[in-house]
């Protein structure tokens, strides 16, 4: 026995047009809730605006770019040095001077020093004849200490030579204004022009600025929600920027979607409420499934060890909500007293238009026909084609990051290259090796200054080793004689290949080797191993962030799709999209093919990038799968004809989701006319991923295999309905049950 028929003898499925529309629906009440209330819901969205406007004002001063990796030794050893050394590695300044007396560094090192709360001069030195360095520490972090770079400046200005003040906090300062202008340049002179475009000519009317006001509502939402969150947790900086960006495309999609189907339910009935509570018993249910997906897939970050990437799930998961939320309250509010006037005012000939949604005439119809009589060929094609460009990831080489994948032309950078050139790359961040010989006094042990000389020779022995700090002075031995610190500069910058290939060997074999006695606890951080240390925390928790997005999104999609089937495609075609992007990164970046494009060539991808990838295009992704699929299971419903169903639904929703994806790969975009290597390798892999998306898979791939699969892709068993209380889905029509 399963669900019957909707009839009067069957209360849970009243017999309606279609049954998800009877009294009883939540969607429905919902929407007309809302809109009996319609002045209400609006006041609301309006004081929340006010609100969350005013404290997303302060946002900026709440965020950091502190980046810690709690549980590691690089960890361990930053705590160590802060604590009984008074410095922070990553905040120090390093001055270079060229042609400058020692004693004259050393005093202007001393002003600066005195520019920066707890600022000290731990060291001058030569480096050769011409060249010497200054270390100011503090107990700044980077994100701290880089505020008294242009301090720092001016107090070494004076002396006589060239002089550059270069450290991580130095780079960083100088990046900050490279950051915004890439930005700027990327969103305001591309992203948001091609936006405004394709909007104007998918609507036609003025309706294009709907999108807009969702995203207002929402974003502003948004980021005064995270505002609470900022006063409690440590959020990165870059979360504003991923907030707006998925915030606007989310807010296209559920418009565009929307908005198309409001229309069309328009055409229909000319009664506005009734209209709008079909769209919303339809398209607004595919919304909240959308949304559902998209947060699973950004929101698992929460569980990343990083803090910086918990800062992204979080806004991940709050976005996509909010999103929601408001499509299904202001937004429908906003087409009651706007959506008749907004069209009233074309861009496009109305003959256009007209014939653009007609589904049985549009040129996706045609497409829809050509891909049902030759399916088995369109699959086979277009998944080689996907499987042809996710290869090159055998060959993907991940990285810490890196000081040569950002704009040479800067002062931090060039003092750097000077310094490079005259010891390692690695000077700037060099290794910074911690001793804890246990108690008080430790240091003095013959044990351990034996152990601690072979380990110096150890190191000077190590091809990458270009240089090794170690003295009796406060700044290698602290006050309590238990710790001692060694710094050691590497021949190659923090996030090169042979400087993580040296940390292995110090770990395994120069520190074992060097013979400590048992009491004793060596730990290596600083620049290399903490790029190593990254890469290790994060990827050991990566493949779990993926098991959990697949499960969860299968489970939710069965929900949403009332199949078994459909849901495991959405996922196989999604893992094909994020392989065909991480391929085409390699191809773009590490062979160099995108050179002529204006993209910088290197050979690593940034290690925190194929993570924010996979989290972001998998619920993106399904935010498409799900308007496509949607609308084919209404047709299905409708009508039990699987080649009707899945060319119908392509019909009728190709053009929004091609429009949708076109924005948001614009919006991606943006990053990667920007010069640092970075962010051109984010905005690339997520532009690719979304254009292969909503192009081959989702035009191509998604219905040809659909129709390989025919009536099986509507396949739930009726025990598995009852326990999701959703309709069955027979395997036959009606006709031939009965």
């Amino acid at each position: 026995m399963g669900y019957e028929p909707a009839s009067r003898t069957n209360p849970r499925f009243p017999a309606k047009r279609n049954w998800w529309l009877g009294s009883d629906d939540p969607m429905e009440r919902l929407t007309r809730t809302v809109l009996r209330f319609r002045r209400a819901v609006l006041a609301i969205w309006l004081v929340l605006l006010v609100a969350s406007g005013a404290a997303a004002s302060g946002l900026t001063d709440l965020l950091t770019n502190r980046f810690t990796l709690p549980g590691t030794d690089t960890a361990k050893v930053e705590k160590v040095l802060q604590e009984n050394f008074g410095q922070v590695p990553d905040g120090s300044f390093t001055v270079i001077a060229r042609g400058v007396d020692l004693t004259d560094l050393r005093s202007a090192a001393t002003r600066a020093a005195g520019e920066i709360p707890d600022g000290r001069v731990a060291g001058v030195h030569k480096v050769d004849d011409e060249l010497s360095t200054a270390l100011i520490v503090s107990e700044l972090q980077r994100a701290d200490s880089k505020a008294y770079t242009d301090e720092v400046r001016a107090a070494v200005s004076g002396l006589d030579g060239d002089v550059w003040v270069s450290g991580q906090a130095a780079i960083e300062r100088d990046l900050d204004p490279v950051f915004a202008e890439d930005l700027k340049v990327g969103e305001l002179y591309i992203a948001v022009p091609i936006a405004l475009v394709i909007l104007a000519f998918v609507f036609g009317t003025l309706a294009f600025l709907v999108p807009f006001l969702l995203a207002a509502f929402a974003i502003s939402l948004t980021l005064g929600i995270i505002w609470i969150f900022a006063n409690f947790m440590e959020l990165t900086t870059y979360l504003q920027n991923l907030v707006m960006l998925i915030g606007l495309g989310i807010a296209v999609d559920y418009s565009l979607l929307v908005v198309c189907r409001f229309r069309e339910e328009m055409r229909k009935n000319g009664s506005k409420e009734e209209a709008l509570v079909r769209t919303m018993a339809t398209a607004g249910r595919a919304v909240v499934f959308s949304g559902s997906a998209v947060a699973i897939g950004l929101a698992l970050m929460l569980f990343m060890p990083l803090p910086f990437m918990r800062g992204f799930g979080l806004g991940g998961l709050l976005i996509p909500a909010v999103s929601v939320l408001a499509g299904l309250t202001i937004l429908p509010v906003v087409l009651y007293w706007l959506g008749r006037p907004l069209d009233r005012v074309r861009f496009l000939p109305k003959r256009v238009t007209e014939r653009r949604e007609n589904e049985e005439r549009n040129s996706w119809s045609r497409l829809s026909r050509f891909v049902m009589r030759r399916p088995a060929p369109i699959a086979a094609a277009t998944a080689a084609l996907l499987l042809a460009f996710a290869a090159p990831v055998l060959t993907l080489e991940l990285g810490p990051g890196s000081n040569e994948g950002v704009p040479q032309h800067l002062e931090g950078v060039q003092g750097l290259n000077v310094l490079a050139d005259a010891v390692g790359a690695g000077a700037l961040a060099p290794t910074d090796i911690v001793v804890d010989t246990g108690h008080a006094g430790g240091a003095e042990d013959r044990g351990v200054q034996s152990a601690t000389q072979r380990l110096v020779s150890g190191l000077e022995a190590d091809p990458e080793v270009a240089q090794v700090e170690f003295g009796d002075t406060p700044q290698y031995i602290d006050a309590s004689g238990r710790y001692l610190h060694l710094s050691v500069a590497g021949r190659h910058d923090y996030g090169m290949p042979e400087a993580q290939e040296y940390v292995d060997r110090l770990r395994d074999q120069i520190i074992p080797a060097a013979d400590f006695p048992e009491s004793t606890e060596v730990l290596a951080g600083g620049g290399p191993p903490g790029g190593v240390d990254f890469l290790d925390l994060t990827y050991a928790f990566f493949p779990w962030l993926v098991l959990g997005v697949l499960v969860l999104t299968y489970f939710l999609l069965v929900r949403a799709f009332r199949s078994l089937l459909l849901p495991l495609k959405a996922i196989v075609m999604n893992l094909l999209s994020v392989g065909a992007a991480y391929g085409l990164m390699v191809v773009a970046f590490k062979w160099g093919w995108g050179e002529p494009f204006g993209l910088i060539q290197f050979d690593q991808i940034e290690g925190w990038i194929p993570v924010m990838l996979f989290a972001t295009v998998f619920g993106l992704s399904m935010d498409y799968e799900v308007f496509l699929v949607s609308r084919m299971r209404e047709e299905w419903d409708a009508s039990h004809d699987n080649e009707h169903a899945v060319a119908a639904g392509l019909a009728k929703t190709g053009r929004i989701v091609t429009a949708a994806g076109l924005v948001m790969a614009a919006a991606f975009f943006g990053f990667v006319a920007g010069s640092i290597v970075g962010l051109q390798q984010f905005g690339f892999g997520l532009a690719a991923a979304i254009l292969i998306d909503v192009t081959i898979v989702r035009a191509l791939l998604v219905p040809s295999v659909m129709a390989l699969l025919g009536r099986w892709n509507w396949w739930l068993p009726q025990p598995l309905a009852r326990a999701l209380r959703v309709k069955p889905s027979p395997l036959q029509p009606a006709a031939e049950r009965a």
